[in-house]
């Protein structure tokens, strides 16, 4: 049985000034460094390898929060996130890729 999670990260950025553009991208760009991929517009995730981890990259997330909007979390088991259905569209292509039964850990 696999002890994965997915921490994933919804939010809504306001985006009607230079200022708050500037603040979404950086917010946006603090993501991908840090390990997530876009599942969709303002949805990303991250294979955490236990709830423990999750919960230090939930202090990493709060700690690169942009002032303004509206920013939530939710882990969830693998085999929770195995079970999201896409209702319509198709996987993105960082979603095929990663698994967590290709992690490898050092």
């Amino acid at each position: 049985m696999s002890n994965y999670m997915r921490l994933l990260v919804l939010f809504d950025l306001p985006v009607g000034t230079g200022l708050e553009r500037k603040a979404a991208s950086r917010f946006r760009t603090f993501l991908l460094t840090d390990g997530y991929y876009m599942i969709q517009f303002s949805c990303y995730c991250r294979i955490c390898g236990s709830f423990e981890i999750a919960d230090k990259h939930e202090r990493r997330l709060e700690a690169n929060l942009p002032v303004k909007g509206s920013v939530r979390s939710l882990v969830v088991t693998e085999k929770q996130f195995s079970r999201m259905k896409i209702l319509v569209g198709e996987h993105v292509s960082n979603e095929v890729k990663i698994h967590s039964e290709q992690l490898v850990l050092f």
